[in-house]
């Protein structure tokens, strides 16, 4: 690669050097993705013609990183963390009936969950830049703050407004925390250690999925629904303190340099205001149609054409800001980010479909109530938390994890197909022993996708890697889960028509799912329970289609070891 000519460029002598240390290694120094860096960049991260980036000298030494206690507890305050972030995407649903009897109305229901949902997608690029240019450590605790801040709201909130806007506050709170974990992690471990410990934080997701519901049930009935919210105090109180005391700025994590107004441009808002606005024209769409409004009124297609413009408008915003941008091209462009990005949009929307879903069909088909249904979750948390250790151990010693990732695409496109299979009268062994294959097929890759990327990215570009990864999880989620609402609520009321046609199916999607053998008499009952099946199976073929689409996306992704050998020291592989 040609020397930059700035004034602290290395020098002719240097530059002679590391073109021969890259002769050694059978890289080539130049290639048609070659990045020359700007004023503010790094001028010492290479690309080969295989896409395959040289870590910058600055990376950091073994002895750099935390060891020991120490090591544990940042891990610990991580866990934590994420564990509380994971838990506000699904502990408020079982509480919704509880708020609504206080608050009154149901118009501003859907809310609830899509503020969180929407600054928490909206703003983890921006979060991306923010670790950037700005100390790690200290951005860190000012996440949690901000989420500490909207969880507080939450809980003392007097009306839906407030709690609305405190929702929002915890979704930006909750973006710093989940890309900041990632990112602390990362610079915390050494890289053929991160996967195991990528998937013991990881599990944190799949056990706050399952216990979220249980304890939004059991607080709602038990105490009050406010407690979902006071809980994240505690231990979100505990985290700040552990990471103030015992973690420190890792060298390697210098913030980059430039004036305010440089940093400042490099936070894209417009960019994160575009995402945001796409994701709420979306969701809104597909919320509404076939229930509020008919697919073809003015309403829905107006959603879907702003949604399709405003999309188009990020695009062109984030080519015209080029590095500024909160996705910036020179890195979405590398096969090493785009091809994970693409298999997590689709992988982890199956994951937060079927996270969802089952809840529901054991509280309708089943006559569960949301503990119970969180109870029987159980086998795909067990399964999913060993599996996702075992599958860091796996990944931790073969350096392979794009196969692990086409196994438990497979594995989970078959789960979800014996899922479709679920009746009233399906027996316990076999939705226990759906959920342990579920399990074992969701965890395995889960945290790969992220393991590949941060295991190729330069220091520099770590943070805006990781979130980039971290927003096309977060938009899987949301699309999927939209896109299979829309399917369940279309498919109920068409047939409602057929097997229960003297029940309103306004006051069917009204009545929670536990609670549909109060609400309505025997004599109805069974022809309503037959519509909720035929949703669970449209919302269940949803899931099926996205496990298969990450499996054929599998393709795109490098299918090389994680690390380099210790001969080619400096070289990373995908």
């Amino acid at each position: 690669m040609a020397a930059d000519s700035r004034p602290d460029s290395p020098s002719r002598a240097e530059d002679e050097k590391k073109d021969a240390r890259l002769a050694t290694s059978g890289l080539s120094t130049s290639s048609d993705d070659e990045h020359r860096p700007s004023q503010n960049e790094d001028p010492k991260q290479v690309f080969s013609d295989s896409d395959q980036p040289i870590k910058p000298e600055s990376e950091s030494e073994p002895d750099d990183y935390p060891h020991g206690l120490h090591l544990i507890i940042i891990i610990a305050a991580i866990i934590m963390t994420v564990f509380l972030t994971s838990l506000d995407q699904t502990i408020v649903g079982t509480a919704v009936p509880k708020i609504t009897n206080e608050f009154g109305g149901l118009e501003k229901v859907s809310w609830y969950g899509s503020a969180y949902f929407m600054c928490l997608g909206g703003f983890q690029s921006t979060f991306g830049k923010i670790y950037k240019y700005f100390p790690l450590k200290q951005t860190f605790l000012a996440s949690v703050l901000i989420f500490e801040i909207g969880s507080l709201i939450c809980a003392v909130a007097p009306n839906a407004d407030v709690f609305i806007v405190g929702r929002a506050i915890a979704g930006v709170g909750g973006a710093g925390c989940a890309t900041g974990g990632a990112v602390i992690l990362a610079f915390s471990v050494p890289p053929p250690r991160r996967p195991l410990m990528m998937g013991m934080v990881g599990s944190a997701y799949t056990i706050a999925a399952i216990v979220g519901p249980i304890l939004g049930g059991a607080f709602s009935e038990r105490v009050t629904w406010r407690w979902c919210f006071y809980i994240n105090l505690p231990i979100g109180g505990v985290s700040l303190f552990l990471m103030l005391l015992f973690f420190k700025n890792p060298s390697a994590a210098k913030p980059a340099e430039g004036t305010w107004m440089e940093k400042f441009k490099h936070m894209d808002l417009v960019g994160s205001a575009l995402a945001m606005g796409s994701i709420i024209s979306f969701i809104l769409a597909l919320q509404y149609a076939g229930v509020t409004y008919a697919w073809d009124s003015s309403v829905v297609i107006g959603l879907l054409v702003g949604f399709v413009a405003i999309l188009a408008a990020l695009f062109a915003w984030e080519i015209y800001l080029g590095d500024y941008a909160m996705l910036p091209p020179r890195i979405v462009k590398q096969r090493w980010l785009w091809g994970p990005a693409a298999f997590q949009f689709f992988f982890a929307g199956c994951y937060f479909l079927l996270l969802f879903y089952l809840p529901l069909y054991f509280q309708s088909l089943r006559g569960d109530d949301a503990i119970q249904s969180g109870v029987n979750n159980l086998p795909l948390v067990v399964a999913g938390c060993f599996s996702i250790i075992a599958g860091g151990i796996v990944v931790t010693k073969t350096r392979h994890a794009t196969p692990f990732m086409a196994l438990g695409a497979a594995l989970c496109t078959v789960g979800c197909g014996l899922l479709y299979t679920l009746d009233a009268d399906t027996s316990t062994g076999k939705w226990v022993g759906y959920q342990i294959l579920l399990g074992f097929a969701i965890a395995f890759p889960f945290q790969n996708a992220l393991n590949i990327a941060q295991a190729n990215a330069p220091n520099e570009d770590m943070a805006t890697a990781t979130a980039s990864l971290t927003f096309f999880q977060i938009l899987g989620g949301a699309f999927s889960i939209s896109a299979a609402q829309s399917g369940f609520i279309n498919r109920l009321v068409d047939s409602l028509a057929v097997h229960a046609p003297t029940v309103h199916p306004m006051l069917v999607i009204g009545t929670g799912a536990a609670d549909l053998r109060t609400v309505f008499p025997p004599e109805v009952l069974p022809g309503i329970l037959l519509a909720y099946l035929d949703g669970l199976q449209t919302a269940f073929a949803v899931a099926i289609g996205m496990a298969g689409a990450s499996f054929l996306l599998v393709g795109v992704v490098p299918w090389r070891r994680l690390h380099s050998k210790p001969e080619t020291e400096g070289v990373v592989m995908a």
